[in-house]
């Protein structure tokens, strides 16, 4: 005989026989809705992990994964610092950087960061040099008084490459007229584009030298890191404090960004909530077909009981099945959910060119196109809540059967 027989006995009941075709359809649609509902998960999981990972690679392309300063304007003893931080063998890359607000004006007049940098050792720690729409970062050379605008902030300042715009900073300087802001006429020589308005429109980038000239400085504003794994950074941040003392600060992209990365896994955690709900929405579908499965099964349960099969061994038969449909549905949606959050961008493209509709606008979103990155964690735990749901949903009905009494049941045969 087929062992075990809770096994053989709740595998037969999954066959549908010419008397119970309802049973059987009821179960076809538990497993569907199982599907569905584990597709709808993984995929929008993806779609949020996708918007998640270019949000903090858009940001990531403008900021450095971590920042040493100074307590005043500019930084002391830099060049020691700079060493101690490239011995660290999780920093991949180090820049110095001076950095301060500016007022810009030309045909028209906007706020913005003025960052110093140095052309040679800026892709170490940033991908700006990336994202250039017209011109080079190395064209903005000691003494030059070249500048790199983004590509917004050149267009609310009405001009592009090979005009000048005249940069104004908070230092001041003596004139018989009193305290005046220093400020220099820049030669625009590039445009980049990044993706982000933060950024787009509010920085502008010149060399480090010039940065210092103008803000009357005598070093860096700090140095600039990039790291093997930027989810480490504050490890390594604490580290680097320890090792340079009290009078550096150590910051890093996720203290500067807490508020926006802390609102997208809270979005994400909601969302994650709302679709478990479905899930939970569909699983009461099993419970209804096993409850009737259980009524229409009642001689059967009798006669079993009658042949010394134990409460127990009643129960485990019945929760074969409610976990057979929640394992089918789970390997269902797991196939196909991956499957769609894999070529989703492409399916999105194809909508977009086929019925000429846009669903993210590049005039209005940052992120024009629909990202999608399949993350298998979130498919295991999306496969382990679905399965636990379908068990449990097992638990009710398999025990209104294991209840069942062979006289009552066969009272009427």
């Amino acid at each position: 005989m087929f062992r075990p027989l809770e096994l053989f006995i709740g595998l037969r009941y999954t066959r549908a026989k010419r008397r119970n075709q309802f049973i059987s359809f009821i179960s076809t649609v538990s497993i569907v809705c199982i599907a569905i509902s584990v597709i709808a998960l993984i995929t929008v999981m993806s779609v949020m992990n996708g918007f998640d990972y270019q949000m903090k690679s858009r940001i990531l392309g403008a900021i450095s994964h971590a920042t040493v300063s100074g307590v005043g304007e500019s930084m002391q003893d830099w060049p020691r610092a700079l060493q101690v931080a490239e011995a660290n063998p999780h920093v991949l890359g180090a820049a110095p950087y001076v950095e301060a607000e500016a007022y810009l004006t030309a045909g028209h007049s906007s706020a913005a960061l003025l960052r110093g940098i140095e052309p040679a050792q800026e892709p170490k720690v940033v991908d700006i040099s990336k994202h250039m729409v017209e011109g080079s970062l190395n064209e903005l050379t000691p003494n030059s008084w070249n500048i790199v605008l983004g590509k917004d902030l050149a267009m609310s300042l009405g001009i592009g490459v090979g005009d000048r715009v005249t940069v104004i900073v908070q230092q001041l300087y003596a004139t018989p007229m009193g305290g005046v802001p220093k400020m220099r006429s820049f030669h625009v020589v590039g445009l980049f584009e990044l993706g982000m308005e933060q950024f787009d429109s509010g920085l502008a980038l010149v060399n480090m030298s010039d940065a210092e000239k103008l803000n009357g400085m005598d070093g860096p504003t700090g140095i600039r890191l990039r790291l093997d794994d930027m989810f480490n950074a504050r490890p390594v941040a604490r580290e680097l404090a320890d090792k340079l003392g009290q009078v550096y600060r150590v910051q890093t992209w996720m203290d500067t960004n807490a508020n926006l990365f802390a609102a997208l896994s809270m979005e994400k955690m909601v969302m994650f909530v709302i679709l478990s709900l479905i899930i939970l929405v569909a699983v009461i579908n099993l419970i209804s077909m096993l409850m009737m499965l259980v009524t229409d099964k009642q001689a059967d349960i009798a006669i079993l009981r009658t042949l010394g099969a134990t409460p127990r061994s009643i129960m485990g038969t019945f929760m074969v099945q409610g976990v057979l449909v929640g394992f089918v549905g789970i390997g269902f949606g797991v196939g196909f959910g991956s499957l769609l959050s894999w070529k989703l961008p492409g399916i999105i493209k194809w909508i977009e060119h086929t019925f000429h509709v846009t669903f993210l606008s590049p005039d209005v979103y940052y992120i024009s196109e629909v990202p999608s990155r399949l993350d298998w964690h979130d498919v295991g735990w999306t496969a382990l809540l679905t399965f636990a749901f379908s068990l449990l949903a097992t638990l009710y009905p398999a025990w209104r059967a294991s209840r069942t009494q062979p006289a009552q049941a066969l009272r009427y045969e």
